[in-house]
């Protein structure tokens, strides 16, 4: 069964792969973009890249519900403990884990990591997923950082390269991104959700398959492709 990659709007991704549900950053709630609600996900895991409120979002009640394992750095681990979330398990930057799905490793990523109460939300992560059909890595809100070629040293299937400027990397940074990691495929995320990071991704589509080897895939929210 092929590996599904579903964009959920803004940062959020499920990524179904066998009989596993990983959902990333589940930011429904106040999300203009979301095509679906908190109510209605199912997931088995939950990732969660760093502590702002547009990628926390409902990790807590989803987690409650379903009882999901949420993976997450250690503070916002702790910061979620505090918040009544049982099925936890913490790990940090560089250090890998083999769990039921594959493994999961967290990377580097320039931003910052507040939760939502001011809490001290830890170092913001990507987030790098060895499945058994392939590889994808999640950048989460970073700017360009020259380590991005190590991460394309693990052999990316597709990357997940936020483009909307002004928070994150914009499209030009993005395509600095894909000439360092090298992955197979893109998928351009946290764009047009509000208009202080409106982007054309079809423009910066062709501009990837003319400047670069990755093939583009646009997705609108609700979507989905494979991994690989």
């Amino acid at each position: 069964m092929a590996t599904t990659v579903t964009w959920l709007g803004h940062s959020t991704f499920e990524i179904v792969s066998g009989s596993h549900r990983i959902l990333i950053d589940p930011f429904f709630t106040g999300n203009p973009s979301a095509t679906t609600t908190a109510a209605e996900v199912q997931p088995d895991f939950i990732v969660v890249t760093h502590g702002h409120g547009d990628h926390v979002g409902d990790t807590v009640e989803i987690a409650r519900r379903t009882g999901a394992l949420v993976i997450a750095n250690f503070e916002i681990c702790e910061w979620l403990g505090r918040q009544g979330v049982e099925n936890l398990h913490a790990q940090h930057i560089g250090g890998a884990f083999q769990h039921p799905f594959g493994v999961l490793k967290l990377t580097i990523a320039h931003h910052g990591s507040m939760l939502p109460d001011g809490s001290n939300g830890g170092n913001p992560c990507g987030v790098l997923l060895k499945l058994p059909e392939g590889t994808l890595y999640h950048a989460a809100d970073t700017g360009l950082f020259l380590d991005m070629q190590l991460i394309g040293e693990e052999g990316i299937d597709t990357a997940i390269l936020p483009i909307g400027d002004n928070f994150t990397m914009g499209p030009e940074d993005a395509l600095r991104a894909l000439r360092l990691i090298q992955p197979k495929r893109v998928i351009p995320a946290h764009y047009n959700t509000w208009p202080l990071i409106a982007q054309d991704a079809t423009a910066w589509a062709e501009r990837v398959r003319a400047e670069t080897s990755t093939e583009p895939v646009v997705l609108q929210p609700g979507e989905s492709t494979s991994l690989g």
